[in-house]
């Protein structure tokens, strides 16, 4: 029985381990694509989506050597999640892009955290998901402490960075969502990647063709390490989550507001304003709440 505990120990602090070097990974894909400079969002994503398709492509045609063709099979009734799937997490990936570019890197990565809230409201739609009453209480005051980092106004260009960041979170919620949908259905998880990757880049494809913004080879080595860290962050939070239950790590994901605000510090001056740390805390406050609470019930919706 020690021997037992002290296994579940050890994998939950590698678990702990591998969650916060997700964390690290995407606040530095995050770096690297505000220092790539004045190229268009999409092209950026472009680059990110391009280095997941190369990795997932690999990942799949091993299988399909391994296992045949019955590893590509595209089990009956996903196809449309994984087009809702695509979809979304393209908003999510080209929302959050955006954003990096012209509000604060730790804004981006907190509004971005939004995401498992709204993950929480789309998995009640797609698959019938109860949701408790305090998640929802936690849900609402969430979207509250978001307000004060959005910051509404009527100058609708001031605040369109921030509310675009909002939106890739809402976007991000509803590709996890997605995605449990596809994991009931037995998806191959690579197919998933392989699809929206594909599908992503294929909507930058018609900005390429006719506005690519010639790069120098720092651009592109910059680039190439946001999809590097991207990729980074992918193997990460799966290996995380390998060796660890959500309940019990999750939590440890909110890191990178931490991180996002260290880089955004250093590289480039950044300090957060006093709404927007207020909002932080309240976000922060809900998803610890929400944590605890799906803990002590023994379930975690995430």
């Amino acid at each position: 029985m020690e021997e037992l505990e002290q296994s579940e120990t050890i994998n939950t602090k590698k678990g702990v381990f591998f969650i916060i070097c997700s964390a690290f990974f995407f606040a530095l894909m995050a770096v690297f694509v505000r220092l790539a400079g004045d190229i268009h969002f999409v092209q950026k994503a472009f680059f990110r989506n391009a280095v997941a398709f190369i990795i997932a492509l690999g990942g799949t045609i091993k299988d399909v050597r391994l296992n045949g063709k019955e590893a590509i099979q595209i089990p009956k009734g996903a196809l449309l999640f994984l087009f809702l799937r695509a979809i979304a997490g393209s908003i999510g990936v080209f929302g959050n892009f955006y954003a990096i570019d012209r509000i604060l890197l730790s804004d981006a990565a907190i509004l971005n955290k939004m995401a498992p809230f709204f993950t929480i409201l789309f998995s009640y739609f797609i698959i019938k998901e109860k949701i408790r009453p305090v998640p929802l209480i936690c849900i609402i005051i969430a979207f509250l402490g978001s307000i004060l980092i959005v910051k509404p106004s009527f100058n609708f260009t001031q605040m369109l960075p921030t509310l675009t960041a909002f939106m890739g979170g809402v976007g991000a919620g509803l590709a996890y969502a997605s995605i449990r949908k596809l994991s009931y259905l037995k998806c191959n998880g690579k197919i998933i990647i392989l699809f929206f990757s594909a599908f992503s880049m294929l909507l930058s494809v018609p900005y390429l063709i006719t506005s690519f913004n010639p790069m120098t080879w720092q651009q592109t080595a910059l680039l190439c390490g946001a999809g590097a860290c991207a990729a980074g962050g992918q193997f990460s939070v799966t290996a995380a989550y390998y060796h660890a239950p959500a309940n019990k790590i999750s939590i440890y994901d909110y890191s990178q507001v931490l991180f996002s605000t260290l880089f955004g510090f250093i590289f480039f001056a950044q300090i957060p304003d006093f709404m927007s740390i207020i909002g932080y805390i309240i976000i922060i406050g809900m998803a610890i709440i929400n944590y605890v609470f799906n803990t002590l019930k023994g379930t975690h919706i995430e």
